[in-house]
């Protein structure tokens, strides 16, 4: 066997090792870099917008100002956020009696539609579940989700700390000139399409939502800007996001309403826009920026879904857009980008260009 040819062999072998290796510790270590890669992706958001601010008010050049400008925007948009939440809980407290009532009026509908007799109510079937440890699990998950917050806070906080320092770095960790423009070519390359993807996804995820919101509040479905805002949010899941979102507000209204009507026009309404938005204009703002084959991105959602749980799933767009940016900068790993991408070819926003110094 020739020289070349055993180094095939061996090298085949040593990257599958490697490759499991890696996702073993990516889930192994997902309490802390499930919410390291939730801050780089926040931070890429502030800095997008530090951006926005920058070529509205200073020619396009960012300052002290268009950061703070950015962090203002991020706390404001949180704030809203939370208030939504707070006050659509305090708000399902009040209506929970009513829903268990008309919860119980359906079920008897559906059993006598079934033909089936003497099935518990809701009631009956709540008090037979121990809630004792619904409830525990329940705790520790917003103990989780709070702990998580502080620490993406703290993870945002040293990443905008350090990224006044990243150009200094970058020479001395690459003191060669060619090499150090390629790497900084990857790297603003992630940055440039990392921010194209999160406008553009924001943009039609604020359009899907408002167009929700309408539908919702015309039919009169209890709870529109919060079904509004979970529509919003979960427009960011690709494929599955758009069909929970369909989904829920959808259900709600056959308990709600004593007729199909609202379940139809509620239905209808959103489906509608998330097909529009989702096969008419997000492909078009996209265009072939992203690059990305349908498989993969299917793919990647189940196995980043697997590993990360619903972060994961936000996530995994942009972490294979990375991915794809790499692979398609280094010729030995080239033919996976080919395989990642949409229609086998490498555009020239994969494949990053070596800028001047």
């Amino acid at each position: 066997m020739s020289i070349p040819a055993l180094s095939r062999v061996t090298t085949l072998p040593l990257a599958i090792l490697a490759t499991l290796a890696l996702f073993y510790v990516l889930w192994v270590g997902q309490a802390l870099l499930v919410p390291l890669a939730i801050a780089v992706l926040v931070w890429y958001a502030i800095n997008a917008l530090a951006h926005l601010y920058a070529r509205l008010l200073f020619k396009g050049q960012t300052n002290g100002i268009t950061l703070i400008l950015s962090l203002v925007t991020i706390a404001i948009g949180a704030g809203i956020v939370v208030n939504i939440i707070q006050t659509n809980i305090a708000d399902v407290r009040q209506a929970a009696p009513t829903y268990k009532t008309d919860l119980d009026q359906w079920l008897v509908r559906i059993y006598d539609l079934l033909g089936i007799e003497d099935l518990p109510t809701l009631s009956q079937f709540m008090a037979s579940v121990d809630i004792g440890p619904i409830v525990a699990n329940f705790a520790g998950a917003l103990t989780g989700i709070v702990g998580d917050l502080a620490l993406i806070v703290v993870y945002v906080g040293f990443l905008l700390y350090e990224q006044k320092t990243f150009s200094n770095k970058l020479q001395k960790m690459f003191p060669e000139a060619g090499k150090r423009r390629e790497v900084r070519a990857v790297i603003e390359n992630i940055q440039s399409q990392i921010e194209t993807y999160i406008w553009i996804k924001t943009a039609v995820s604020v359009v899907t939502g408002l167009v929700g919101y309408v539908v919702l509040t015309l039919v009169g479905v209890d709870f529109a800007s919060f079904w509004a805002f979970a529509i919003f949010l979960l427009n960011y899941i690709p494929i599955i996001g758009s069909v929970i979102a369909t989904l829920f507000p959808a259900l709600l209204t056959l308990i709600q309403f004593d007729t199909f009507t609202p379940f139809l026009i509620v239905g209808i309404g959103l489906t509608s826009a998330q097909f529009v938005v989702g096969n008419v204009i997000e492909p078009k703002l996209m265009g072939s920026s992203l690059n990305l084959s349908p498989l993969v991105v299917l793919l990647s959602l189940a196995l980043w879904g697997s590993l990360w749980g619903i972060p994961g799933m936000f996530l995994c767009v942009p972490i294979m857009v990375i991915f794809l940016i790499i692979l398609s900068h280094f010729n030995p790993t080239r033919p996976l980008a080919v395989m990642l991408s949409e229609r086998g070819e490498l555009t020239d926003t994969n494949h990053a260009t070596t800028p001047p110094e």
